[in-house]
C-alpha cells in the first residue's frame, strides 16, 4: 500500500520533469534525422549525447552500471538494449533507438523505431514499416486510454487489442514499461498486454513510461554475448516505441513529445494539456 502512495509526484515535481523530457525528445529527433544507410550506430550515439548536453542535461543511460553510451540501438531482430558500435546501417534495416536524459535530478525516457529506406526492396520496407506503425499506434492508444482510465493496467488491454487487430504480431511479456521520476526506472510496472490486477489508480502525479515492444513473430527472447542486447529467438524483426507521460489535475501531457502528444493523440479524441 505504501508503495502506491509514493508513486505520485507533486505539481512542482511534475514541472521539473518537463525539461528532461524535452531533452530526450530532442535527442531522438536529432538521431532520426541522421539515420541513413552507411551511418554507424556509434555515430548516432554521439549525436544524441551532443544534443542532450547542449540542452544542459546529461544522458541517464550512462548511470546504468556497466553501460557507457547515451542510447540503445537495436537493429532488425534485436529488440532492446542494443549497444552502439561499429555496426553500419544498411538499406531496409529496422532500427529502434531508446534514449533518456536527466536534468536537475529528474529523468526522461523514450524510444522510436525507424526503417532505413531501400528502393530495391519496397515490400520488405513496407512490411517492416507496418510493424513499426502498429507498435507506435499501440503506444498512442495506450496513452489515450490513460486520459480516461481509473486504473493503470487498463491501458495494457487497449494496446493488446489494437495490436491483435492488425495482424499476427507478438507482444513481449518479459519487458514492460515503468514509472519514472527521480530514477529512470521506478514503480509501477506498466504492462503492454491485459493482466488481471487493475494496478494503481490513475490520478494526478502519476508519471509512467509506456513502451510496447512488438515482434513480427514469437515473443521468446535471448540475450546476446554482450550481456545487454535482447533479440528474438526466431529471428523475426522487432519494433520499440516509448513515451514518458504525466497525469496532472488538468489532464495528461506527453513529456517526451515535442508537442506534448498533440499530433499522436488528435485522431483518438484526446487533447493533451500542458503542465501548469
Amino acid at each position: 500500500m505504501s508503495l502506491r502512495k509514493n508513486i505520485y509526484k507533486t505539481p512542482a515535481e511534475l514541472r521539473l520533469m518537463v525539461s528532461p523530457g524535452r531533452a530526450t525528445a530532442a535527442s531522438l529527433a536529432a538521431v532520426k534525422s541522421a539515420i541513413r544507410a552507411g551511418v554507424t550506430t556509434l555515430e548516432l550515439d554521439a549525436i544524441a549525447e551532443a544534443t542532450i548536453r547542449a540542452l544542459g542535461a546529461a544522458p541517464n543511460f550512462m548511470k546504468e552500471p556497466g553501460y557507457r553510451h547515451t542510447i540503445c540501438t537495436s537493429v532488425n531482430d534485436d529488440i532492446v538494449h542494443g549497444i552502439p558500435g561499429a555496426r553500419v546501417l544498411e538499406p531496409g534495416d529496422i532500427v529502434s533507438i531508446d534514449s533518456g536524459a536527466e536534468l536537475a535530478g529528474w529523468n526522461g525516457d523514450a524510444a522510436i523505431t525507424v526503417v532505413v529506406p531501400d528502393p530495391s526492396r519496397p515490400s520488405l520496407v513496407a512490411e517492416r514499416q507496418k510493424l513499426s506503425d502498429v507498435t507506435e499506434q499501440s503506444l498512442w492508444r495506450g496513452i489515450a486510454s490513460l486520459a480516461s482510465a481509473t486504473h493503470l493496467n487498463h491501458i495494457g488491454g487497449e494496446m493488446e487489442d489494437y495490436i491483435d487487430s492488425q495482424g499476427s504480431y507478438g507482444i513481449l511479456e518479459d519487458y514492460v514499461g515503468h514509472g519514472i521520476g527521480r530514477s529512470m526506472h521506478e514503480d509501477p510496472p506498466v504492462f503492454n498486454y491485459r493482466v488481471r490486477d487493475r494496478g494503481p489508480r490513475v490520478k494526478p502525479g502519476l508519471v509512467v513510461a509506456i513502451e510496447p515492444m512488438v515482434t513480427a513473430g514469437g515473443i521468446d527472447t535471448f540475450t546476446r554475448e554482450d550481456e545487454w542486447t535482447v533479440a528474438t529467438v526466431d529471428g523475426t524483426m522487432a519494433a520499440h516505441w516509448e513515451h514518458s507521460v504525466a497525469v496532472h489535475a488538468g489532464g495528461i501531457w506527453v513529456l517526451t513529445a515535442e508537442d506534448g502528444g498533440a499530433a499522436g493523440l488528435a485522431a483518438l479524441g484526446v487533447v493533451p494539456v500542458p503542465i501548469p
